[in-house]
Order: C-alpha cells, then structure tokens, then sequence
C-alpha cells in the first residue's frame, strides 16, 4: 500500500498535521506533489539506484520527497540539519546524490555546500509553507512542481529505500544501504510494516504523533508506515515536554514514539502540569533508540497505563526484538524477544555462548540485509565471522532462558544522549588540533535526564592552565567545528589517560572510573 490508495479512497484526508501551525496535507495533495517531484527528478536525469537528499527541519516537504523518491526507484537519505556544512557536505558527497531539497531555513548550509557536492545537479528550495522563498543557487520547489507533469514516471521502477547514514570506522558516519527489490509501488508494502504493522495496530484510524526529527531512521519510517494504511501522521517540529502531552489531547493521537529522554523531561513537569493533560487516547506508546530506565520506564507505565511498547533495532534493520508493557513488567529491563532474525550470542570468535552468557548481539538473517556504502571493510565487521549472514550491530548482551534479550554494553562504547548517536573519535579528533591539549578521550557518563552524558577527559598541554575557562575554550572550540550537540557538557581534566604501550586507548577502564 502506498499515499496513492488513499488519495482515491480518502482524497480530503490528512496525511500530515504539523502540530504547532496546523498546516495539513491531505492524501489528495500527498500523491500530486510527490507524483510531480518524481517527474522533476525523472526530467533531470535521476534513475532507479540515484539518491536525492533532504536537507530540511521538519516539515510535510519531508514526506513528499520521501514517496518521490520510493516510487521512482531511488534512495532518499536525510541529513542532520544540526550539522556543521563541512559535515553535511561529506554525506551530500559520498552517498553519491545528484539531487538535493532544502528549506530556506537551512539556506546558508545549502549555499555554503554547493562547492562541496559537485555531483549535485538538481537543487531545489521551498518556504516555511507553499509560498517557495528562495535560496540562492537553488531552483524554487513550488514552481518546479506546478511545472512538472502529473502522470508517473514511465515504466515500473522498483521501490525506493531510504538510504541513512550511521557511524564509521573512523568515526565520520557511512551510509546504510539496502538492496532495491525488483518490486514496485504496487507490489506490496514494505517490509517493515509486515513486522510493526500487526503489533502496533496500524490502520486507517491511526493518529501518530512524531515529536523527533524526521532525518533520524525511525520517525520517517514509521511516518511512511501510517501513510502505508492511510492513517494521520502529526509531526511536532521540535519535541518540548508540555507541549508534546498538549498534544496528544489535542489531537486524539493514538500512537506515538519516544526516547527516554523524552520521557524523563515529561516526568519532570509539576504533578499539575501533567493532570492538567488528557492522554487517554494513546492506545500505543513505542519507544527506542537508547536504554530506558527502569526506574522511569516503570513511572510511565504508572502514568499512562500499560501502552509502552519498546523494540530494539537499528539504522541497519539487522533485525528486531519487541516487548510490550506486560511482558517488560515480567522481564524488566528486556528489550524483548525477536520478531525479526533470530538472535544469537556470540563471544570474539563468533560461536554462540550458552543461555544467560554475555556476548555480542547478532540478528541471524537468511542474507545480510545491507552494506555499508564504500565501506566492505565495515560490512565485513558487522558480519559474524563464521556465518555471514549473522549480522551485528555492535551491542553486547545475553538472552534468559524464556528469548528475552537484555543489553548491557556497547561494543564501540558509542555514546547515545538524548537518543543521538555520538561518536567519540570525531570529537577528539577536533579536540586533539586544540594547542591546550596534550591528550583526550570522550566518553559517556550515564545520565538521568540524557541517558548518556558528553565528557571530554583532557590531559592538558604543558603550559596550559587546566580550569573552568581552559574548559569553556575547549568547548567554544568544538562548536565552530562540529554539531552543538556534540560538544561534551562536561570537560574534566587529569594527569594521565589509561593507554597501553603501544598507544592504544583503554576506554573501558576511564568509563570505569566515572560509573564506579
């Protein structure tokens, strides 16, 4: 199923809602305008394999370019609007893109990348509704599709796949790519759906509130999932803790999806403030992306009864466990038993380890269901190495005798706060150019609020003064070079970092002596 169904079953529907103005696309306009992209980027060259890129903060823009993309063929992939130029340009380059949309919001990101992204040679900009103000170097969005034509692009191109970017070897992110099939549009629905649709109850009355950016994997798939059954996907543009519970109310929503640090910030408000809001309409509340507390997630369930749903999967789509409110109030801390891949444990040389071991996390899957875009290197290290089509996506933990899952580490000690992924080496690659600094690592330090918190450990350069201000120009440092997000909370300073002879960072043991 696809938009299309339904802009002739229920033209006048919503499709999208942005919740703050309440400027709506119904499925009428859904399938015109992204029917019409498609037939921009068919007219300038694009083939079933190209990707297009979105670069935009949320908006219904979003999902048009995002169903353009599937029914022409091509892979779509979302850039981090937080990012510095330097680090979008590098993803706008490698994963090959010929075609990027933007929003005048992101103008001076789009105009300072276009040296950067020769490959581009499509460039289109829209407004903060259908008004099309421009963006220089970019062609206006509103009139390229009142120019385009309104009939499909021509053959049966297969479906389109999104095409995200998650971490790499070095640090710097690598592109997730699966396979096309040789199905089109019409020729069944996604996957994905095939595994969430049925647990999570997705249907034409579904109203699906997103409060997180739609760049990240899980809010724009499972916003094409509602769209898939015909159901109301309501986009928040940024996530606050009042006026996300405002909006549930507001909106009857039925589902919705989190990440616990959503939930710690909603638990915070004054006991007024939350009876203050009607939540009774939620029939599904899924979360992900980042370990829930247990101390929290049992406050939730307390609050808004027995709706949480969590599910454990990746940007590679490896595979996926689920478990729902009852099951977790019996196994607490699980994330479930698999719904997708069978899991298995492995220790260093890939054989499973027995029940209630710890090791490595795998999805078993009849072929590996991706590869890391010019990156075997990283494929084959996501690969079990006796038995290829066991892929992992780095986690280590153990299973209980009854298939629970519980995850307890994260191999590459990547740090996840707020339910971002950070990646160490980035930031201390930037920090190592800083002349104060002789040596860094950062880690993350477990958080209530973030999950996981930022610190930069520096020893500092001879002559430097470590302190609160060499702290503060450390960090000032970092954000005119990466993602303000990025930059560690925390700077702390000591006399020597835990290396072996050669040279090598011993991680695990600083993580020790911030966790106890």
């Amino acid at each position: 199923m696809h938009p299309g169904r339904f802009a002739a079953l229920t033209p006048d529907k919503p499709a999208v809602v942005m919740s703050d103005t309440g400027e709506t696309l119904t499925y009428a306009q859904l399938d015109d305008r992204s029917r019409r992209l498609a037939r921009v980027l068919y007219d300038a060259g694009l083939r079933p394999g190209d990707d297009v890129v979105v670069l935009a903060e949320n908006s219904p823009r979003c999902f048009e370019i995002y169903w353009a993309a599937v029914r022409s063929g091509l892979y779509v992939t979302a850039v981090d609007f937080h990012l510095q130029p330097a680090e979008a340009a590098y993803i706008v380059d490698d994963c090959d893109a010929t075609a990027l949309v933007t929003s005048a919001g992101q103008a001076a990101t789009a105009t300072e990348i276009v040296d950067g992204t020769p490959r581009v040679r499509l460039r289109l900009a829209f407004g903060g509704g259908f008004d099309g103000h421009g963006v220089a170097g970019h062609d206006d969005y509103e009139a390229a599709l009142a120019a385009a034509s309104a009939e499909p692009v021509p053959g049966n191109p297969p479906r389109g796949k999104d095409m995200l970017y998650s971490s790499g070897t070095t640090g710097r992110p690598k592109g997730v790519k699966p396979p096309l099939s040789d199905k089109g549009i019409d020729d069944g629905p996604d996957p994905l759906l095939g595994v969430f649709g049925p647990v999570y109850g997705f249907d034409a009355d579904t109203v699906y509130l997103s409060p997180a950016p739609l760049y990240h994997a899980a809010p724009l798939r499972f916003g094409a999932m509602v769209h898939a059954v015909g159901g109301t996907v309501v986009v928040m543009p940024r996530f606050d803790a009042e006026t996300a519970l405002a909006a549930i109310g507001r909106f009857r929503a039925t589902h919705s999806q989190w990440v616990p640090t959503m939930f710690v910030r909603m638990l915070k408000l004054p006991d007024e403030v939350r009876a203050r809001h009607d939540v009774s309409s939620l029939t599904v509340a899924v979360h992900a992306a980042a370990p829930c507390p247990v101390e929290v997630k049992h406050r939730m369930i307390d609050w808004w009864g027995p709706v949480l749903h969590e599910y454990y999967g990746s940007t590679e789509a490896l595979g996926v466990t689920m478990i729902d409110s009852h099951e977790w109030l019996a196994h607490p801390g699980s994330v479930g038993r698999s719904r997708l891949g069978v899991v298995r444990v492995c220790d260093d040389a890939g054989d499973e380890v027995p029940v209630g071991d710890t090791g490595l996390v795998y999805f078993e899957r009849e072929v590996l269901p991706f590869s890391y875009h010019k990156d075997t290197g990283k494929t084959a290290e996501a690969q079990n190495p006796k038995h290829p089509n066991w892929g992992t996506n780095g986690d280590i933990g153990h299973v209980d005798a009854d298939g629970y899952l519980y995850l307890t580490d994260r191999r590459a000690f990547t740090i996840i706060s707020g339910g971002v992924n950070v990646y160490p080496q980035e930031i201390e690659d930037a920090l190592a150019l800083h002349p104060a600094v002789l040596d860094v690592a950062v880690i993350g330090v477990p958080d209530d609020d973030l999950g996981e918190r930022v610190t930069a450990v520096v020893r500092a350069a001879p002559g430097a003064v470590p302190g609160p201000e060499l702290a503060e120009e450390l960090r000032a440092f970092l954000r005119s070079r990466i993602s303000h997000r990025k930059v560690p909370r925390v700077v702390d300073f000591v006399d020597e970092l835990p290396r072996t002879e050669t040279g090598k960072l011993r991680k695990h043991l600083l993580r020790a002596r911030y966790t106890g």
